[in-house]
C-alpha cells in the first residue's frame, strides 16, 4: 500500500516508501544531535531513528550534569512513513532543510524545545563500511554539520535557557545498515571477532570555518575510513589529507585528556589542531547504542513505550561500563590561534597496535 511519502517525487527505487531498498533487518534511518554550553558542564545528546524492516520507531534524550545523567526513551510501532517525525512525546521538525531543525521532547523528567541553526553547510562524509567476515554490519551514508542552539531545556523541573551565543553542538543524519533491534545470533564472524575496534570522529566549529575528521582503524592500524575536511561558509570543502593523531590518555584508562591532529592543506602546508576534551557521555549508557543493556535502538518494546532513568556515574556498576563503548566528549580546540568547540567522539576497544594496546584489558600507563 502507498504511504504519504509516496506523494513526493523523491523515489530512488521502484518501491513504495513503505519498504526499504534493502531487506536487511538492520536497515535504519536516524538523526543524532548534541548540544552543550561549552565548558559549563551541561551536555545533551539526543536522536530519533526509524527501522522499516523491524517496524519500529524510537527516540532518546540524555543530559549529563556533573556525575548525574538523566535519560528518557520513547518507542512505538512504525506507522505510515511520512514527513511527520514523531514518537511519543518526541518530535523532529525540519524548518529549513540542511539549515534549521526544531526538536521537541515532552517529558516531566527531561524536556526541551530547541532550534538548531547550522553555522556552515552540511558536509557529506565518506561511506561507512565495516565487515564481519564478508557481511556488512555497517554500510551507511551520513552527512554532518556544526551549529548553534536556542530555546529551553528542562531537567528535573528546572528550566535552562539555551542561548545560541553560548550553546553550540554538532549533528548528523545517517541511513543504511548497522546493528539494531534484538541481538542476532553471534555466528562465526561475530564470535571470532576482529580483536578490536578503534574509532575517532571530530566535528569542530570555529568562527571562520568548520573541520570534520573521521578515522576508523583495524587492530593492526590499517585505516578503513579516512575523511578529513575543512568547510567554509560559501560551501567550499577542502580535503585535509591523511591525519596523524596523537592522543594522551588518563593513566590506567583509555579516557583521552588531550589530543593533537596533524592535518595537511591542499597546498601541502601543515595544519595542526589541538583538542582538550571536557565532560563526556558514554553512548551505551542510556542512549541505546551498542552494548547498552538497558535499551537498544530498534528493539520492540511494545506500543506507546517510554522510560526514564537517572544514572549515578560514580556508582561502580555504572562507571565500570563506561570504557566499553563509544564515548562523546565536549571538545575545546585550537587551530592557527583560533578557538573552536565541537565533539571528540572516540572508541578504543581491544587491541590497537599504533597506540600500544595489546588486548581488551590494556590501558594507558
Amino acid at each position: 500500500m502507498p504511504v504519504p511519502l509516496d506523494e513526493y517525487p523523491i523515489h530512488q527505487t521502484p518501491l513504495s516508501f513503505a519498504r526499504a531498498s534493502s531487506s536487511d533487518r538492520n536497515f535504519y534511518d536516524r538523526s543524532y544531535f548534541n548540544a552543550h554550553d561549552r565548558a559549563g558542564g551541561t551536555l545533551l545528546i539526543t536522536g530519533m531513528g526509524v527501522y522499516p524492516n523491524l517496524g519500529v520507531v524510537d527516540a532518546y534524550a540524555a543530559v549529563r550534569q556533573g556525575d548525574t545523567q538523566r535519560a528518557v526513551r520513547f518507542s512505538d510501532a512504525l506507522g505510515e512513513r511520512g514527513l511527520d517525525q514523531r514518537v511519543g512525546g518526541y518530535r523532529v521538525e525540519v524548518l529549513e532543510p540542511l539549515q534549521r531543525i526544531r526538536i521537541v521532547c515532552e517529558h516531566d523528567d527531561l524536556g526541551f524545545d530547541l532550534t538548531w541553526t547550522g553555522a556552515f553547510p552540511a558536509v557529506q562524509e565518506q561511506p561507512h563500511l565495516i565487515l564481519a567476515g564478508n557481511r556488512p554490519i555497517i554500510d551507511a551514508s551520513r552527512f554532518a554539520q556544526v551549529g548553534s542552539w536556542s530555546g529551553t531545556l528542562s531537567l528535573d523541573g528546572t528550566d535552562i535557557t539555551v542561548d545560541p551565543q553560548v550553546w553550540t553542538g554538532t549533528r548528523d543524519r545517517s541511513w543504511g545498515i548497522r546493528p539494531v533491534g534484538e541481538t542476532e545470533p553471534a555466528g562465526r564472524a561475530n564470535a571470532e571477532g576482529a580483536g578490536g575496534f578503534w574509532w575517532m570522529y571530530v566535528p569542530l566549529r570555529f568562527d571562520d570555518f568548520a573541520i570534520v575528521v573521521i578515522m576508523q582503524e583495524n587492530p593492526d592500524g590499517f585505516r578503513t575510513l579516512n575523511d578529513a575536511v575543512r568547510v567554509w561558509p560559501d560551501g567550499r570543502v577542502e580535503q585535509l589529507g591523511w591525519p596523524r593523531v596523537h592522543i594522551e590518555y588518563r593513566s590506567g584508562t583509555r579516557i583521552p585528556v588531550a589530543a593533537r591532529l596533524d592535518l595537511t592543506t591542499p597546498d601541502g602546508k601543515p595544519l595542526e589542531v589541538e583538542i582538550t576534551p571536557h565532560t563526556f557521555m558514554a553512548l551505551h549508557i542510556g542512549c541505546g547504542y551498542g552494548g547498552d543493556p538497558d535499551w537498544g535502538h530498534g528493539q520492540w518494546k511494545g506500543r506507546g513505550w517510554s522510560s526514564s532513568v537517572a544514572y549515578d556515574l560514580t556508582d561502580p556498576a555504572v562507571a565500570g561500563r563506561i570504557p566499553w563503548g563509544v564515548i562523546d566528549h565536549v571538545a575545546q580546540a585550537r587551530c592557527n590561534g583560533a578557538e573552536g568547540w565541537g565533539l571528540f567522539e572516540h572508541a578504543s576497544l581491544g587491541r590497537h597496535d599504533p597506540t600500544g594496546f595489546a588486548d581488551w584489558t590494556a590501558v594507558a600507563p
